[in-house]
């Protein structure tokens, strides 16, 4: 946002002219006075006070979670009470959701009977279910309407739906037939009955799938909304693209946190006080450093070859970081794939014979290139003992590491989602921490091969 609008309506604020700061929010876009309320987030209650009603529900609805706490808790009770009674039955269990149980007492009140059965049925749902994000604001109509009827129902009704580019053919049982595209029915004859207009290529959701599910949905078909049945096929609501978005958003971040070896967190970074990042981080840190530990149990069984042929240490740092890298390489492809759509667990022996594959061509490129180096230091500074030999068992052990790091890495979120556990969970840091230890183990087991009788 220019600073010329910001400090356009800080001169406002200070000059107390109300009347004039009203009408300067109302001329900005939506998007433009939530930037505004990021650059002063000092005046956010004023600005939601200042809009008028539907500007106002409309800037506080994209506002993260952390933002809108703040002005309800200080906003005037009658603009609350409008505020709250106007949001979007998605959005509002959205934030019902998110705050804890007293503020959401005293805002369910604020709600008239009809909306409140309706807030506490959506809250009735799991938290990371389609039901959590459904509006059951939306236009249904009969098959056996005439266009003409479905057009005048829809003047009638469509303000007050979500969305009018889909409306939904429901049977006399309130059951979903089919859903049709506002553009069939206004090119349709008047006269025409709904169900001749229907195709039955109907996608729908379950009200109790997880959101991730509905994500994969939409990705996969171009809709702008899609209907949620129950277990009897009966139209509860329908989840729009935009919920979607939202969803997916959240969802991706919490995966970045956790393949990144930290807790989700649940305001953005800035909000998240100090003690609360610590918190987050610290169990995924004392949980790597037992693992490392294994490491340090894995070096002291090899003493004596580490002892009769020094040059080994200076070798395996090399070992350990290339198998912790190319397992934190397949665990984000797979993790990523998964999250898409792209594989499932059916598909996890076709997985395996591709990083089988893909393990033993990155190893083999850096076997070559270790073996290379090596030579190459031997002839520059010819201080090592046996090279070709040295050679062999560093490229050798990056073979098996880098294949022992891939199938790690692309096993593990598979086996994770096999159990029930989120596969991001398998992250990087704690990948290359369980290919520390089994890299040294292959290291040094490929010195005694190769140096047994020789060095060792």
């Amino acid at each position: 946002m220019e600073e010329e609008v910001v400090e356009e309506v800080v001169v406002l604020i200070e000059q107390e002219d109300d009347a004039q700061l009203k009408v300067y929010l109302d001329n900005l876009n939506i998007s433009d006075v939530e930037h505004l309320i990021d650059e002063l987030p000092q005046y956010a209650v004023k600005f939601i006070d200042t809009l008028s009603i539907k500007r106002a529900v409309n800037v506080f609805r994209i506002l993260d979670f952390p933002t809108q706490e703040r002005i309800i808790k200080k906003l005037p009770g009658n603009k609350l009470a409008e505020l709250i009674n106007l949001l979007p039955p998605d959005d509002r269990t959205s934030l019902f959701s998110e705050l804890k149980g007293d503020a959401v007492k005293k805002l369910i009140i604020l709600l008239p009977a009809k909306d409140r059965i309706e807030a506490l049925s959506l809250l009735g749902y799991e938290e990371d279910s389609v039901g959590r994000l459904m509006t059951p604001d939306y236009v249904a109509v009969k098959k056996d309407w005439t266009v003409n009827r479905v057009l005048a129902h829809i003047r009638r009704y469509g303000k007050n739906s979500e969305t009018i580019d889909v409306i939904y053919v429901i049977d006399k049982d309130g059951v979903l037939l089919d859903d049709i595209r506002i553009r069939e029915v206004l090119l349709a004859d008047p006269e025409a009955k709904i169900g001749e207009l229907t195709d039955h290529r109907l996608i729908s959701l379950k009200v109790n799938d997880p959101q991730e599910e509905a994500i994969n949905v939409f990705r996969m078909n171009n809709r702008v909304a899609l209907p949620v049945v129950d277990d009897n096929h009966v139209l509860l609501g329908i989840v729009t693209v935009d919920d979607i978005l939202w969803i997916a958003n959240e969802e991706y971040t919490e995966d970045i946190h956790k393949i990144g070896g930290t807790q989700a967190l649940d305001e953005p970074y800035l909000d998240v006080p100090v003690f609360q990042l610590y918190k987050k981080r610290v169990v995924w840190l004392i949980v790597l450093f037992f693992g490392e530990l294994l490491t340090i149990f894995a070096m002291s069984n090899f003493e004596q070859q580490i002892e009769k042929v020094v040059i080994l240490a200076t070798f395996i740092p090399l070992i350990i970081s290339s198998g912790g890298n190319s397992g934190s390489q397949a665990a984000t492809l797979i993790i990523q794939a998964m999250a898409l759509g792209e594989i499932t667990i059916k598909d996890w022996w076709r997985v395996m014979r591709r990083e089988i594959f893909s393990g033993v061509f990155l190893g083999t490129t850096l076997c070559l290139l270790s073996f290379s180096v090596i030579i190459f230091w031997q002839v520059f500074s010819g201080s090592l003992t046996e090279p070709v030999l040295i050679g062999l068992v560093v490229g050798c052990s990056l073979i098996g590491v880098v294949l022992w790091g891939t199938l790690m890495g692309s096993m593990l979120p598979l086996l994770l989602k096999k159990l029930g556990a989120d596969p991001a969970v398998s992250s990087t840091p704690f990948v290359a921490t369980l290919v520390d230890v089994t890299g040294l183990i292959i290291y040094f087991s490929m010195a005694l091969f190769f140096l047994k009788g020789v060095l060792l």
